[in-house]
């Protein structure tokens, strides 16, 4: 997601999360220590109660723990915390675990990511993003920050992998031999490497800074590997054109592993391609902004096209396909895995002739699934456009039902899906299910804003610990890691 926030517009319509009954993905994912899934949807959550601290809205018998706070925290090296807190994943059990977090930062930023010996991209990306990785004992603490990336801008979400690492993801496509300029701090300087690729860090923090060429080189949001690691979905947050939803493809017999993943470094390696939803009568889709609400649950068949250039030589990859070749969408953003497909997210859609095509619909969200086996993606969420999205002095009578933008999304170990809200006005974190209700799991209460017009920043990286004790989420501004406990399986499990 950009870290500015969105320009906000007018419109007519009103609404919360929109599902109906039909024929939606299955809570099939593993439960802590079973087989399989409950097979039921997530219990109502309790109404959220206010902090006394400012900070985060609970439901009872819920609390939470600061791990880490922009500016103020020490990394182990030192230097402060970095800001702007972004995509998420957590890896091992017990009391050896570790946090990889994602620092979408621009060159020049005052908290942007060290460059340590060993960690850096991209020597003139001074001060940009990266990642960073904290060990902790599995109950929220904080027993130490490092650098796992640095060198990197924008590093915006990503997603974890099978073997055990993460895959972050730069949402810029600079050039080697751009100057850059810091419109805050006034910092200039040049970028010695191109920019817009994935890169691995492993789940201890260690990390080779060399791009994984072979997924392509644009405005990266998320990914994940399919069950069976044949293939890799990506999505791009673009817009003028809007984005794409992506599949990198290996060549016959490949699987992408801790052994082979080195292979994805050569541009040339694989096939990316990007997604056509195809109507009835073959024709496509030109954006997912043309399908509402009325089409919850219905699959649509899939074409993949393939990208002429992927690495974006001349022409960025979105520009590449004309009109009537692929499915675009205004902020193509959350992306996880199943065992049976993927679940992608569409934050908003709202401005004739910038991010909404001609004869399309605003929306403020859409979750999709695309299965596998099937090459189909269906509508499984929607979040209609908020009538009071314009109105800056307007706050909803029940401002804990009223949702939209959804951004990141993570499968619970029991199966529902949990989102963080980028909107307008309250932000949450929720819980959903495919064709089901959502409900309010927290609320952010610090005002970025003022008292006049208060701003609440957007939610980033929910991810749950492997045993599903905690939940680690992000404010993005001022910067906040926070690990949320609380008896998660009497209503998601």
């Amino acid at each position: 997601m950009s870290i500015t926030r969105r320009r906000i517009v007018t419109s007519t319509a009103a609404g919360v999360g929109i599902a109906v009954t039909g024929s939606f993905p299955s809570l099939a994912e593993s439960r802590p220590g079973s087989s399989a899934g409950s097979g039921r949807s997530p219990r109502p959550f309790p109404p959220l109660v206010d902090d006394p601290q400012g900070i985060l809205a609970l439901p009872p018998d819920f609390s939470y723990r600061v791990m880490t706070r922009a500016g103020a925290s020490r990394l182990e090296s030192g230097e402060p915390c970095p800001s702007n807190h972004d995509g998420t994943a957590s890896f091992g059990t017990g009391r050896r675990q570790y946090l990889i977090l994602n620092h979408e930062c621009d060159a020049g930023d005052v908290l942007g990511v060290p460059h340590l010996a060993g960690t850096v991209y991209d020597p003139g990306a001074v001060g940009g993003g990266g990642c960073t990785v904290i060990r902790t004992d599995g109950n929220g603490r904080n027993l130490g920050q490092t650098v796992g990336l640095s060198g990197t801008i924008a590093n915006c979400a990503g997603g974890p992998t099978p073997w055990g690492s993460w895959w972050t993801c730069e949402e810029a496509t600079a050039r080697a031999g751009d100057r850059w300029e810091h419109e805050d701090t006034g910092a200039t300087g040049v970028y010695r490497k191109d920019h817009g690729y994935v890169f691995e860090v492993l789940g201890d923090g260690h990390a080779d800074p060399s791009p994984l060429k072979a997924l392509g080189r644009y405005d990266h949001e998320a990914c994940a590997i399919s069950k069976n690691r044949t293939h890799v979905f990506l999505s791009e947050d673009a817009d003028e054109p809007n984005g794409l939803f992506f599949r990198w493809q290996g060549p016959r017999g490949f699987r992408v592993s801790a052994d082979t993943v080195g292979r994805l470094r050569s541009k040339s390696f694989g096939t990316l391609a990007a997604m056509a939803i195809l109507m009835d009568d073959g024709s496509v889709v030109p954006d997912v902004a043309h399908l509402t609400s009325s089409q919850l649950g219905r699959p649509f068949d899939v074409r993949w096209v393939e990208v002429p250039d992927r690495d974006a030589t001349d022409t960025d990859v979105r520009e590449q396909f004309d009109d009537g070749q692929v499915t675009r969408g205004r902020k193509f953003e959350g992306v996880w895995g199943t065992s049976s497909g993927v679940y992608v997210v569409n934050s908003y859609a709202y401005e004739k002739g910038e991010d909404l095509p001609d004869q399309a619909v605003p929306h403020s969200g859409m979750v999709w699934f695309y299965d596998y086996a099937r090459e189909t993606i269906q509508l499984v969420n929607y979040f209609p456009y908020q009538n009071y999205a314009h109105d800056e002095t307007f706050e909803p009578a029940y401002p804990d039902l009223n949702f939209d933008g959804p951004d990141n999304v993570t499968v619970t170990p029991w199966g529902s899906l949990v989102l963080a809200e980028d909107g307008v006005g309250a932000s949450h974190v929720l819980s959903a299910t495919p064709g089901g209700p959502t409900y309010a799991i927290a609320r952010n209460m610090l005002n970025v804003g003022d008292e006049a017009q208060p701003e609440y920043s957007e939610f980033t990286g929910p991810t749950f610990s492997a045993d599903g004790k905690v939940l680690y989420v992000n404010i993005q501004d001022p910067g906040l890691t926070l690990a949320i406990t609380g008896p998660w399986e009497r209503y998601l499990g």
